[in-house]
């Protein structure tokens, strides 16, 4: 219990001593804690950007479903047996092929034809330009996620007779409406009026700066059919089929392949002229992406934190020589080795934990400051919390063990005598 006591004693003693050595070299100090501040402050705020960039695009990513496929022309990732020409010449998928993949599929539940094009939007003097309109068959609702945050879907009435209604993305209703009730108001696109039924929850920006469907508007694809010809490949046809319950991606895939190659009627040696694309796809494509930001993270913060910590042991070693017939003193007086060296790592991770936290509170005052400016809502996770103070105290000790080693080390008669 003694030696236990003694011990807590020595680490309390060694950190005054420690803490008032910083207090009392300002100069010195700052000039210290500078390339740790920075090297932590490019880390995490590296990681912070990457952080938000991979949720904002796996949110993005999920919300076009793990269990969708999407029959397209163009696949979403680079497949080496393709080659751009042939892709080039396929059909685009059509509202004839959707209809037959809902009689022919055994493994879907749902599935819905989707076009979508850019048209001017108005209402009364508010005009805004290049809105998304994505037009699509009833089901849409049932595969693609989203909440109504006024209003409501269509009716399949609405759907099925193509009626002139729409559903605004929330940044869509807020520039036209501003603080006023869009529910029953009409919008005018492409010279057709449209009764607007509801209003999409937003969905913020995404790690790209994808905002979803806040910059989209949506319409019955019976209603576009008026002003649109469905068949143009420019709307980018697509018909996105979801799985049923307890069938797997892959199932659903296998059954749409085979379905697709016999409305298409290709020959068994035939390759396929469709794409069969999922969100995984995406997800895949950007995971050496991440990793490369995340090693270019490292690389950028690691020089500072490098030179930060060759700061902190230069520093360190001018302390223990500028201390030395003090040194002397302690271990004269009894003090033991452990003391001396405690004392003096205690500094060296003090100062780097110091320039960490002022690294983190510089990484967390800009994402404050980009909340407020922009719609990017960047936070500083508890994880790069933790991670800046691990690798400032890692620095500390690091750099801190050599000096602080030489200082337990020295001869108490030679230490007293370097004063004179």
């Amino acid at each position: 219990m003694a030696k236990r006591f003694i011990y807590i004693r020595l680490l309390k003693e060694s950190f005054v001593f420690a803490f008032g050595s910083v207090i009392v070299n300002k100069l010195r100090t700052f000039l210290t804690l500078l390339g740790i501040t920075i090297g932590i402050f490019a880390i995490i705020s590296v990681f912070t950007a990457l952080d938000w960039m991979e949720t904002g695009i796996r949110e993005n990513i999920a919300s076009l479903g793990e269990d969708v496929i999407y029959v397209d022309k163009f696949p979403w990732s680079f497949d080496p047996n393709l080659a751009w020409w042939d892709i080039i010449k396929w059909p685009s998928p059509s509202i004839q092929e959707y209809e037959e993949i809902i009689k022919l599929s055994q493994k879907a539940s749902h599935a819905s034809f989707v076009i979508y094009a850019t048209r001017t939007m108005k209402y009364k003097g508010n005009a805004i330009e290049n809105v998304t309109i994505v037009s699509a068959t009833h089901e849409y609702v049932d595969i693609r996620n989203f909440e109504m945050d006024k209003g409501r879907y269509f009716s399949s009435y609405e759907s099925k007779n193509g009626r002139n209604v729409v559903i605004l993305g929330n940044d869509i209703a807020s520039q036209l409406f501003g603080k006023f009730d869009p529910l029953g108001k009409e919008v005018v696109s492409a010279g057709y009026k449209m009764t607007v039924v509801g209003v999409i929850k937003k969905e913020g920006a995404g790690g790209l700066g994808d905002s979803g469907m806040d910059k989209a508007v949506l319409v019955p694809i019976n209603f576009v059919r008026n002003f649109f010809n469905i068949r143009q490949e420019s709307l980018r046809p697509n018909i996105m089929v979801k799985a049923s319950p307890g069938v797997s991606a892959t199932e659903l895939e296998d059954d749409l392949r085979r379905i697709m190659r016999s409305i298409r009627r290709l020959k068994p040696t035939a390759p396929d002229n469709f794409s069969l694309n999922r969100a995984s796809m995406i997800t895949q494509g950007f995971e050496s992406v991440f990793a490369g930001i995340n090693l270019g993270g490292w690389i950028i913060g690691g020089f500072s934190i490098l030179v930060g910590g060759f700061g902190i042991a230069n520093i360190m070693f001018v302390s223990v020589k500028e201390r030395t017939h003090i040194i002397g003193i302690q271990k004269a007086l009894g003090a033991k080795n452990n003391f001396i060296l405690l004392q003096f790592l205690y500094e060296s991770v003090l100062l780097s934990l110091t320039g960490g936290v002022i690294g983190l509170v510089l990484v967390f005052g800009g994402t404050l400051v980009l909340a407020e400016l922009t719609e990017y809502a960047i936070k500083l996770t508890p994880g790069n919390i933790l991670l800046g103070l691990f690798v400032s105290a890692v620095i500390g000790i690091i750099s801190g063990f050599a000096p602080a080693y030489a200082a337990a080390r020295l001869n108490p008669v030679e230490a007293i005598s370097q004063s004179f």
